[in-house]
């Protein structure tokens, strides 16, 4: 536990265009109050106002954005608190139900002061990981984006244009973009005719045996089943203008990867996660942006599970004991960790045997992914205490040793297959 050297505490409750701030001192006594603007001149302000308190402890009601790089930026400590926790602590001081801003602030203030010296300080994370970090989040989001994209350009094609979603399975590939702009519609299907549809199918490398006489057949009876008139002239403007988003989108997503790929080759923990069974080249930056390179941020394995989501919330009293689904986590790396397990099955025989064991004791299969990630998270938090990257080996020599009921289950594993892109 840090020690407690402050003699003043402030809270800030911020918004998108001001920020109210409140100081109290040891006896809870209110020293300052303010609001100032989202701008230069407000930060600058509040800079100059909080010299003569230095050095200030101040709580605020996130541990990310803007606002708490300004307030790491200006000198001070910052220490972070859940939501929940600060409703909870303004309840505390106005139960009522009563809220508004200067009493969020004073609320937070105050419990700095009384239950501070338990919390944990935000340290300022190296900016390559927080660039790291943040662009796998934003890659995520675009993808998000393409795959809303992709929905509405089957939904149109559906309308007027049933042959083309017969042709194509995956509509997240890019020649199926390129299908609708040269033939946005079933008419301008046929008149391009056989020649144009193989020149197309050739150019695309989609001259596969098994599904180039059926794209051929389905093309020559395009004009069959399609829309009317005047749904197929407005409808083809759509799916063209949806086709082309996503082209664009792509190169986005591209140029992405490619900033992706070249942080992660500059971390210097970027071989330790990359020795992780079934990151792959995606998954790989996304845990390492999430968990950060502070060794120290997680106590121990389970402050890191806690952190991810894995870990279930229990609720005991008296002959009451219930255990429930974790929601306060961070929600994109317990997606990371969701996707991690999955794939760990199919090159890592311990883990395909945890989870079907996990599945005949009845759990689905989202549940035994997440008892599957919380045993791969206590072998990565084991991995950033050591510096060592993961050991296949070594953590089935380390089973074997403690008498673990997965090699029970599993006696002879198998070689680990090569994961497949």
């Amino acid at each position: 536990m840090e020690a407690w050297p402050w003699t003043h505490f402030a809270g800030v409750d911020w918004a998108k265009d001001h920020h109210v701030v409140v100081v109290v001192d040891l006896e809870g006594t209110v020293l300052l109050q303010c609001q100032i603007p989202d701008t230069a001149e407000g930060w600058g302000n509040l800079r100059r106002t909080l010299v003569p308190l230095s050095p200030l402890p101040v709580a605020v009601e996130t541990s990310q954005g803007p606002v708490v790089e300004r307030l790491l930026e200006s000198s001070l400590t910052v220490y972070p608190v859940h939501p929940k926790a600060a409703q909870r602590y303004r309840d505390r001081k106005a139960p009522s139900g009563v809220k508004d801003d200067w009493l969020d602030a004073w609320s937070l203030a105050d419990a700095l002061r009384t239950d501070g010296h338990a919390w944990r300080r935000l340290r300022p994370e190296d900016p390559l990981t927080q660039e790291l970090r943040l662009l796998c989040r934003d890659e995520i989001r675009l993808i998000e984006q393409r795959t809303a994209l992709v929905n509405q350009l089957q939904e149109t094609l559906h309308e007027y244009y049933p042959a083309a979603l017969e042709a194509f399975d995956d509509w997240t590939k890019p020649f199926t973009w390129a299908f609708v702009e040269r033939f946005p519609t079933s008419q301008a299907l046929a008149k391009g005719g056989k020649r144009r549809w193989e020149k197309f199918l050739h150019t695309h490398r989609l001259a596969r045996p098994q599904t180039y006489q059926r794209r051929l057949e389905i093309f020559s009876r395009a004009t069959e089943f399609c829309g009317g008139p005047g749904v197929t002239r407005a409808k083809s403007l759509l799916a063209v203008s949806l086709a082309k988003q996503l082209r664009l989108l792509e190169r986005q997503l591209t140029e992405y990867r490619r900033r992706i790929d070249e942080l992660f080759d500059q971390h210097p923990d970027r071989d330790l996660f990359a020795s992780l069974p079934g990151v792959g080249q995606k998954l790989g930056p996304r845990l390492l942006g999430e968990c950060g390179s502070d060794r120290g941020r997680f106590r121990d394995p389970q402050g890191l599970q806690c952190y991810a989501g894995t870990a279930p919330v229990t609720f005991q009293s008296g002959q009451m004991h219930k255990v429930r689904f974790r929601r306060a986590c961070n929600k994109w790396l317990r997606a990371t960790v969701h996707l991690w397990a999955n794939l760990s099955r199919s090159c890592c025989a311990w883990a395909e045997s945890y989870y079907r064991q996990k599945r005949r004791e009845g759990k689905s299969h989202a549940c035994a992914l997440r008892c599957l990630g919380q045993r791969w998270l206590k072998i990565l938090s084991k991995m950033r205490q050591t510096g060592k990257p993961y050991d296949e080996g070594l953590h089935l020599r380390n089973q074997v040793r403690h008498g673990s009921w997965v090699v029970a289950l599993d006696p002879e594993p198998r070689c680990p297959q090569p994961l497949r892109t």
